[in-house]
């Protein structure tokens, strides 16, 4: 499966400049020893996993260059490939100054992406050859959603719904407020500016049959032992059959302990979702070692 790129899109790169101005602020006191330098810096890994933030390393020079093309990159390690320790993942030159004023946010963003990448990849390998994709959550640090769903793709995910404007989940309590699966379900559909997917979160198997029965797109099956599932992911299978337009549902495990991913995945279920990779994962450890141009 192809890496679904990074969109560089306007509000992306208006973020970009906004966390490099955080760390600059009023301007870099180190600069005066910088000036008329050029430099060379050359990021390596420091821990095997999946490389993830090269992608950004191109608009957050040109938003330092300010319009001047004096610096140059040489990606030799693309984003979701693996990496050892010592691996020599880009080559940049330019000003020393641009270079310094660089690096301690491309690094950060770089090292939080490719822990996520790396944490994925290996609850994926987990699933190899099971069919089973692994999908993220909306459990993202606020401002940094596209980047997180991003680094997954890079380690062998799916991206979920990025936000609520995607698919309409109905949880617990829409249901409850509603009046039931079918009328919550009947609610959006009326209703929906565009069209959409609608998902419903199930806590029972009488749930998951309603919801089912009422159209809906996809069930989230939230915490049910592999056992329990074993018996009732056919069940709805063959309750979707029976639906008058014999449209299938996705079926979505959620709430899982991950390393009880093999046992959920032989259940016959088309998705695990899990928070795991953004919520526990650590960064991956990355420098940006320099020397002056021509050294």
């Amino acid at each position: 499966m192809s890496l679904q790129p990074l969109s560089i899109t306007p509000q992306l790169r208006q973020q970009l400049a906004e966390w490099l101005q955080e760390d600059l602020g009023r301007g870099d006191l180190s600069a005066p020893a910088l000036q008329g330098v050029e430099g060379e810096a050359q990021w390596v890994a420091k821990a095997p996993g999946v490389f993830c933030g090269g992608v950004l390393i191109e608009p957050l020079l040109r938003e330092l260059a300010n319009g001047e093309r004096n610096w140059s990159i040489d990606v030799r390690v693309a984003d979701g490939a693996s990496v050892e320790a010592g691996d020599a993942l880009l080559q940049l030159r330019g000003p020393a100054v641009m270079l310094v004023a660089l690096e301690r946010t491309a690094l950060n963003l770089a090292m939080r992406l490719s822990g996520i990448a790396t944490a994925t990849a290996a609850l994926v390998a987990q699933l190899e050859g099971t069919g089973v994709a692994l999908a993220d959550t909306r459990k993202t640090t606020p401002g940094l959603r596209t980047l997180e769903k991003y680094a997954v793709r890079c380690g062998g995910g799916v991206n979920h719904r990025m936000g609520l404007d995607d698919a309409a989940m109905l949880k617990e309590n829409h249901l409850a407020w509603a009046g039931g699966v079918t009328a919550a379900i009947a609610a959006v559909r009326a209703d929906a500016p565009w069209p959409a997917r609608v998902i419903v979160e199930a806590e029972s198997a009488e749930e998951a049959q309603a919801a089912v029965v009422a159209g809906a797109d996809a069930v989230l099956l939230d915490e049910f032992s592999p056992d329990a599932l074993k018996t009732l992911v056919p069940s709805l299978r063959a309750q979707a059959a029976l639906r008058p337009a014999r449209t299938s549902v996705v079926l979505e495990a959620s709430g899982v302990n991950p390393a009880e991913l093999p046992l959920y995945a032989a259940t016959g279920v088309d998705l695990i979702s899990s928070s795991a990779p953004m919520t526990r994962s650590s960064w991956l450890d990355l420098s940006m070692r320099f020397t002056p141009a021509g050294s």
